[in-house]
Formats: structure tokens, sequence, C-alpha cells
């Protein structure tokens, strides 16, 4: 007996539960809408009556655990008296609640999470356009100069679009241009039709360039194939200059902005250097660069480092009798492409460049007869071409001739700079 009374003192942990959570609620109401203070009360002086009973109404008839995890199938019988087991109505009632919280809450967020996946993967990232559509050139004039905006003038036709719920239009990509092609080793109308456009400052941002990417990948593909062609005939004229992959010796088109108070991301150009040591090195280069309107190819050295221009302003001092410099800028076919070799204060064969020093070199008399050339810092020359030269047909011809004149020059140069 004492064994029997002491496990009838003693409520179940479940009970204790449903009894703890029916206090927790204040304003919960019984299964007929009425307040479970006096039911609570009842139902305590029946749970000491009774040794045996469930202290909260969760017998073997109410079903089995699971059944509570579903609020929603829970309804009390219609003829349930007022004072009939309310508590534990009550009861089942807030702790269905908390489970529905705790068991719907993770569905709810995984379908939000998967409304916000659906919607992101509808909704083009950044750089990805929804519409496309052909593209015409506009011709435009900027600064005095010829500027074309490609597919500017397409009509926005984002409206005749069939959007789903959280797409929208973020920008249009317009397509490559499909005529005007030319086959490997020419420049077409196309690129230079490009870079144009880039030349708007409306135009130079990442967003117009992101929407004629096309039209880039083809004229950059199309100036890689120029190059490829252009390096077969300079290695006929030029045997040190080894053949390379154009993306080895080609410029990117993105600009360094970190030091410049020029902001726009892209240059207008395309380019390429090459020499006997590829792109980079202390040796002598060719350079080629494509812009509408400002076309050129140069060689020498571009503001060599001090040992270098120490080296050769040695070799100059030291060379007896006539110097091989100023042989090589004199020659008639030399002088023809790039101008007498003498100073007259404007651009021309190696002078005129805006690095020349002004005075003479520390340790140098400024009677010195090769002063003209001790004064310089940038050795180079270059040619000029019209856009009607780059488009003709033989423009890697005629650019391979230029580089036959200036190989003697080049050589020279590399002479005059190898370490002894």
């Amino acid at each position: 007996m004492p064994r029997r009374a002491a496990v009838s003192n003693v409520p179940s942990a479940r009970a204790t539960r449903a009894r703890g959570a029916a206090t927790r609620a204040p304003a919960a109401k019984s299964a007929k809408g009425k307040p479970a203070g006096s039911a609570s009360k009842k139902r305590k002086a029946e749970s000491d009556s009774d040794e045996l009973s469930e202290p909260t109404g969760l017998t073997s008839e109410s079903g089995s655990d699971s059944e509570l995890s579903d609020a929603s199938d829970f309804e009390p019988d219609a003829d349930v008296e007022d004072d009939d087991e309310p508590e534990a109505i009550e009861a089942i009632s807030v702790l269905d609640d908390s489970a529905d919280d705790e068991d719907e809450a993770p569905p709810l967020k995984k379908a939000r999470s998967s409304l916000a996946r659906d919607q992101k993967q509808k909704q083009p990232a950044k750089g990805k356009k929804l519409l496309t559509g052909p593209g015409r050139l506009e011709v435009k004039v900027v600064n005095g100069r010829r500027v074309t905006a490609l597919g500017e003038e397409l009509d926005d036709d984002s409206d005749d679009l069939d959007l789903e719920d959280g797409q929208e239009v973020v920008g249009r990509t317009y397509p490559a241009p499909r005529s005007g092609r030319v086959p490997p080793g020419r420049i077409s109308r196309n690129t230079l039709a490009f870079l144009e456009a880039l030349m708007d400052p409306a135009n130079n941002d990442r967003d117009w360039f992101r929407s004629h990417e096309p039209a880039f990948r083809q004229a950059e593909k199309e100036f890689r194939d120029f190059v490829d062609v252009l390096q077969e005939k300079m290695a006929e004229v030029d045997e040190e200059v080894p053949v390379l992959p154009a993306r080895d010796i080609c410029h990117r088109i993105y600009r360094d902005v970190r030091f410049s108070s020029d902001k726009t991301p892209y240059k207008c150009n395309f380019a390429f250097t090459t020499s006997r040591g590829g792109r980079r090195g202390i040796w002598a280069k060719y350079h080629l660069y494509i812009e509408p309107g400002y076309s050129l190819i140069a060689c020498g050295l571009w503001q060599p480092d001090k040992a270098v221009l120490q080296r050769l302003r040695d070799r100059l001092l030291g060379n007896p009798g006539p110097d091989p410099f100023r042989e090589a800028i004199s020659k008639p076919e030399f002088v023809e492409l790039f101008g007498p070799p003498q100073p007259n204060g404007r651009r021309q064969n190696v002078f005129g460049h805006s690095d020349e020093l002004k005075v003479a070199p520390k340790g140098i008399e400024k009677t010195h007869p090769l002063i003209d050339l001790l004064r310089l810092r940038t050795i180079a020359v270059v040619k000029h071409f019209t856009d009607d030269q780059v488009l003709d047909p033989n423009f890697a011809d005629m650019l391979a001739g230029v580089v036959g004149v200036m190989e003697p020059f080049v050589h020279m140069l590399n002479d005059y700079i190898t370490p002894s």
C-alpha cells in the first residue's frame, strides 16, 4: 500500500508538462469557449481522488502520440460537458499550438528559401540579359570626331515580353554584326565601329560594354587573327623576333584606373607589343596600335630604366669615328618614313618626345657633338596610318614593309643596350 500511495501522488511527466502549459496560458479557454479556471480546480480535485487516472486526460482513448502533432485534426466531442475534462482539452490545444510552431516552421522557412531561389534563378544575375535583338549603328559627333553607338536605336520592346513573377528586364544584349566580316589577316570596319563607340564617354562604362560584349569578342578575335598573320610576315624580315601566341603579346582592353584621373574603364584601341624577348624585357620593341583616326606602328625603347639608358649613353660616348646610331637614323628609307634626323621642336625621327631633356645630362658638355642624342630618354620612331589604310586588304603587307625599314634600327639599339 505505501508503494501504491506514492504512485498515486506523483503525476506523470506528460501530465506535468500539460498542466504547466495550461497554467502558462492565462487567456486560454475551454473547448466551448468558457474560462478554464474552475475546470482546472475541479480537475485537480479529481486527480487527487483517483490514484490511477491520467492527470491530463491523455489516455489510450485519445490516440497515439503522433496524433498530437496535428492540432487541426483535434476537435472535442460536441456532447462534452463544460466541466468534463476541459483542462485536458485545453492542455492538448496549447501543446499542439507549440508543436505546430515547431513542426510547421521549418517547412515554411524551406518554402521561402525555395521561392527566393526560384526568383533568383528566374531573375538574371548582373550582366545577364533577358532581351536580345539586332543592333543598328548610329553615327554621332563627339568632340569633333565621328562616334557610333552600336544598337542604341532599338525600340524598347520589353513590354511585349511575357515575363513571369519576379522577372524583369535588366538590360539588352546586342548581337555581333553579321555582315562586313573579313578573313584572317584583315581589319574590318566593324572593329573600327566598335572602338568608335567606346570613344563616346556615354558608352565607355561596364553596362554598355556588357550589353555589346558579342561585338567586342568578335572584334577581339579578328584583331588576334590579324596579329597571327602579321607575325609570320614580320618573322620574314626580322628573324630575331619569335612568332608567339597572339594572346601573349596583345594588350587587354581594360584600363588600369588606379592612378589615373580618367576613370573610364576601357581603352579605345587594340594593340600588341613584341620583341626578341616577347612582350616584356629590356629589348627594343615593335608596337602596333589600332584606334579609329589614330593608328600607328612604332619601334624602339620607351622610357627605359636608368641602367639601360646609361648603357646606351656610354656606348654613344665610347664610339670612335662615325656613330652607328647616327647612321641608322639617317638612312634614306628611314628618313622617308620617319622624317629627318634633326631636332626641330616637333615629333620627327627619334626626336620630339615629351620626356626629352632640356639640358645636357649630368657630366656631359652641352656642346658635345652628340648632345641631341644624349638628351633622349625615349628612343623610338612612329609611323601613322589612316583608317582607309587600316581597312586595306594589304594592310599587313604594309606593316611588314615598315618593319623591314625599322629592323636595322631595332638591332642597333639591342646591340647598344646588351650588357657587356
